[in-house]
């Protein structure tokens, strides 16, 4: 179990080292230059930045640690010391970047500045959340108001974000670069989405047919199919509903839907994403 332990916490603490370095390399190469802020504590890092010349990473810090420092009955002691890395690697990182070797600015385009430095942004935020840690005050701002007020941490991240893009238009006194920063989280959003979850190439697919026993052989002789068949009842407990389950990779779902109408124009079909899949490969459903 120590060892399991051990090898769990060195991986976690390669995925925050990584996860910094991105997170750095986008706000020093892209954002904090064009003045686009990205979501959280972090876009506030770069708005303050801009306002009172201070150093991004070191607001980064003196942002968070009073947080941290209140918050850690709420994250759990090795969640909060995981943050705690987090901040002082990405604080440290983003003013060596900037400060120390005056990194070179990679793009004045505000549209490639946007996208590379969201793209950026959440490869560095969905590796340091695969470390099982925080990136900073609006996750545990979001986990404190949750555990007193049962406040949705969504919720309250989708509040905190509102706040940057509007003081982003309001500090640098253009519209558009709040609507870029908008853009910015988006990015941001959906590569966390990619690194956590990967991107997905099966569906899941349902089938309701009179016949389940006679398609499921069909599927799997046609096709090489396996799947299960789910039991039920409908509303009225009055007949059996049974359905065929099966995850189907995204090339071959024409094929299954083609043969599904074939022996049965009445049979009802729903496919649905797939976005996390943790079957082994060798025992993956197909």
């Amino acid at each position: 179990m120590n060892q399991f332990y051990r090898k769990t916490e060195i991986k976690n603490y390669i995925f925050i080292f990584f996860g910094c370095l991105f997170l750095s390399f986008g706000m020093v190469a892209f954002l904090i230059p064009n003045k686009i802020a990205t979501g959280g504590i972090a876009g506030l890092s770069i708005i303050f930045h801009h306002l009172f010349g201070l150093p991004a990473g070191t607001v980064l810090a003196l942002v968070n640690i009073p947080l941290l420092l209140v918050s850690v009955k709420y994250l759990g002691k090795k969640f909060a010391l995981r943050t705690v890395v987090v901040i002082a690697l990405a604080s440290f990182f983003i003013d060596l970047l900037a400060e120390g070797f005056n990194f070179p600015v990679l793009s004045t385009n505000t549209l490639l500045a946007t996208l590379y430095g969201g793209v950026s942004i959440g490869i560095g935020l969905g590796l340091i959340f695969k470390g099982d840690a925080s990136a900073g005050a609006g996750t545990i701002l979001a986990k404190i108001l949750n555990d007193k007020w049962g406040t949705k941490t969504g919720d309250v991240i989708l509040v905190i974000d509102a706040i940057v893009v509007v003081l982003a238009g309001v500090v640098f006194k253009d519209v558009e670069l709040a609507l870029w920063s908008l853009i910015s989280i988006y990015v941001t959003s959906k590569l966390i989405d990619i690194i956590l979850t990967g991107k997905r190439n099966e569906k899941i697919v349902h089938i309701a047919s009179d016949n389940l026993e006679k398609l499921s052989q069909i599927m799997e002789e046609e096709l090489g199919f396996t799947g299960t068949i789910l039991k039920g009842k409908d509303l009225n407990f009055s007949h059996e509903r049974n359905i065929i389950f099966v995850v189907v990779d995204m090339g071959r779902l024409s094929a299954l839907r083609n043969l599904v109408q074939e022996f049965d124009p009445k049979a009802f079909m729903v496919v649905m994403e797939a976005s996390e899949l943790l079957a082994p490969t060798k025992n993956k459903i197909r």
